[in-house]
């Protein structure tokens, strides 16, 4: 299976890079002409000769453009019309003349009325198009990167308990029941239930909560999450095609497959458009035929006709526009990376958000310390509170564990120095906390299991913990023993910071009428307490990533256009099934590969820039594909009656080129508002 799947990727990688080849080679064989077409209004006579422009098509034209041809070819045989049939013809009508033109007047070709080459017509417009294709697939690539860093999370190998013997095998043979061990620091590779042991783990990749969760015997783990500081024994309950990370990987293969590409306008219109310019050139060359008797004057305005139709512009006038509003974007710190994401964001209606690591930090602070004094239940001062903090400091200086990382952070905040202080006997209590000795005096940090443990009575801090945890909080205690009897010195409280700019990103979007929604892996008291201090008023807490995109489906189902904004792993399978993934860019590599929009600087404002540069931009699109149209409406009719010459109509399809991609760039005035 791994062998198919290096395999797979193999001929993805390099179905890209000869997609990017191509492109490559169609631009070099098209520039000696369009360098010359662009110094020839300066009077400088560039233009190579009509044989040696043939030779320059000839590749471009029937080998980098076959696919054109096939894809043309099966329009026809299903009875309808679209993009590449369109270019097909267009670029087989001017190469055709071209051709006839060099045939009958040889090297004189191309300096009189009737002997027109347009050569580079065709040769551009492949190119162009094939430049087009090239994005679309680089777009596909990188969203199979998503599943590859998700799978990666699997682990390959399990250590299992084999006849009394720990013992390495592929995870591809294990059953279930199998007890697999998990020592310290590592990933566990199967859901389980833990047999053995005590130990946190950090299960934010699932879940999204930053602070480890204890799990000790009869407790649930899953595949995926990372064991901190025990060895745990747990009994396998799935086998790895069936794990909850399994399950999340399935999720995001089939959203990304579910979801269905934007039918554009230039698709609508061309069933329509296609047949209507084969009629009239079909007409034209009969009418003058035999009316005027002239068949090659009568083939010539037909190929007009063909010419002026060509889909030049009609083919960038959504790639000129969507190349110029995602390079705003990237420059504003958002980057779009499919053209998908930038055409849908416009019509946004409901943003659902995740809560750690988007609207909040994703990391612990200590946001309060609170010891009461003897004999009472008043506060003790602030002295006594960073005596207290110094000596947790000093106690945790050694570990990783997130609460301790925050615990140092504020010790340092406050201009604290612990280096006096002589921690001796430091040990990890596994999925309880941490014990220690200062000057004499046992210390014991940890969760309220830990002083129950000791039997210390947490009794007087009971109401304010009760009240912290309502909140979304996680405490520690701080318990010392002094000649055998224990007292809870004081509490530490920790919660996820929310981001300065959460409650402006909120704001913006309630006034432009767009909606927010909390969608949360975290607790009801955590969720919600965030919630109420940015003005989100729909909550969805507790939610499991499997969850989390049912109720993104839900919300689709109402009518909704539904974006998803979040950094996990967990909110991979929603950002998928969102109509627009955006990811923060501080999150997680399976975030960014998911979503189409990823936001660099993991600011929540730029959503409201993401959605405002899609709606300026939509609107470009439509404004060019307006135009396109209008040429081709006056264009042809004047072809056809003998007006424009294909010369006249080569120029005039020049022009509506020029002045679409001139639109476009009138894009670049756009500012980002909020960010």
């Amino acid at each position: 299976e791994a062998f198919a799947e290096s395999e797979d990727t193999v001929a993805t990688k390099e179905a890209w890079l000869g997609e990017k080849a191509r492109v490559a080679i169609a631009a070099l064989l098209s520039a000696p002409m369009v360098l010359a077409m662009v110094f020839e209004p300066f009077g400088l006579h560039l233009m190579p000769g009509g044989w040696v422009q043939l030779a320059l098509t000839v590749p471009v034209q029937f080998w980098l453009g076959a696919r054109f041809y096939r894809a043309a070819w099966g329009a026809v045989k299903a009875r309808s019309g679209n993009m590449d049939l369109l270019v097909a013809l267009g670029t087989t009508a001017a190469f055709g003349l071209s051709l006839y033109h060099l045939l009958k007047y040889g090297e004189h070709a191309g300096h009189g009325e009737q002997g027109g080459l347009y050569f580079e017509s065709a040769a551009v417009i492949i190119t162009l198009v094939l430049f087009g294709k090239y994005l679309e697939s680089r777009a596909k690539r990188q969203t199979t990167e998503a599943i590859r860093s998700l799978q990666a999370l699997q682990s390959d190998v399990v250590s299992v308990k084999r006849d009394g013997k720990i013992v390495e095998i592929s995870i591809r043979k294990l059953k279930i029941g199998d007890l697999a061990v998990i020592r310290p620091g590592e990933r566990i590779p199967v859901d389980g239930i833990v047999v053995e042991g005590m130990s946190q783990i950090d299960e934010s990749f699932l879940t999204g909560e930053s602070v480890p969760v204890v799990k000790e015997v009869d407790d649930q783990v899953m595949a995926g999450s990372i064991n901190s500081d025990g060895l745990l024994v747990v009994r396998a309950t799935a086998l790895s095609g069936e794990t909850v990370l399994a399950k999340i990987v399935r999720l995001v293969e089939n959203a990304q497959a579910a979801k269905a590409p934007i039918q554009r306008l230039v698709d609508r219109v061309s069933a329509i458009f296609v047949p209507a310019v084969l009629g009239f050139a079909l007409v034209t060359g009969l009418v003058w035929g035999f009316t005027a008797g002239d068949w090659e004057a009568a083939l010539v305005h037909a190929v007009a006709v063909l010419v002026i139709a060509c889909p030049c512009a009609l083919g960038l006038a959504t790639p000129t526009s969507i190349m110029v509003g995602t390079g705003l974007a990237a420059k504003a710190g958002i980057l779009i990376k499919d053209a998908e994401a930038l055409e849908t964001a416009h019509s946004v209606t409901m943003v659902a958000f995740d809560k750690t690591g988007t609207l909040t930090e994703g990391k612990p602070e200590v946001q309060r310390i609170s010891v009461r004094t003897e004999g009472s239940q008043g506060e003790a001062s602030e002295k006594v509170k960073q005596e207290l903090l110094r000596a947790v400091a000093a106690l945790q200086s050694g570990s990783e564990h997130p609460l301790a990382h925050a615990t140092i952070e504020r010790a340092r905040r406050e201009g604290l120095d612990w280096s006096a202080i002589h921690a001796t006997g430091v040990r990890a209590l596994a999925g309880r906390g941490l014990e220690g000795e200062i000057a004499g005096e046992k210390y014991y940090v940890g969760t309220k299991r830990l002083m129950d443990e000791l039997s210390i009575a947490t009794v007087e801090y009971q109401d304010e913990v009760a009240e912290l945890q309502a909140t979304g909080h996680s405490v520690s205690y701080v318990a010392v023993v002094t000649n055998g009897v224990g007292r809870v010195r004081g509490i530490l409280a920790f919660a996820d910071q929310i981001k300065a700019t959460a409650h402006a990103a909120i704001e913006n979007l309630t006034k432009a009428g767009i909606r927010s929604i909390m969608v949360s892996g975290d607790n009801a008291g955590a969720a919600k307490s965030v919630a109420d201090r940015i003005g989100i008023r729909e909550v969805r807490a507790e939610v499991l990533p499997e969850q989390k995109s049912q109720v993104i489906a839900e919300l689709r189902k109402e009518g909704l256009v539904v974006a998803m904004v979040g950094d996990g792993i967990n909110d991979a399978p929603a950002l998928a099934a969102a109509d627009v993934g955006i990811a923060m860019g501080t999150g997680t590599d399976v975030a960014m590969h998911t979503a189409g929009v990823t936001l660099m600087r993991g600011n929540p404002l730029l959503v409201s820039d993401a959605i405002d540069i899609s709606k300026r931009t939509y609107r470009k699109i439509q404004q060019n594909l307006f135009w396109a149209f209008i040429y081709n409406v006056i264009g042809i009719p004047l072809a056809a009656l003998g007006y424009l010459s294909p010369v006249i109509a080569a120029a005039a399809m020049a022009f509506s080129s020029v002045s679409v991609v001139g639109n476009a760039l009138l894009l670049r005035r756009w500012k980002p508002r909020h960010s």
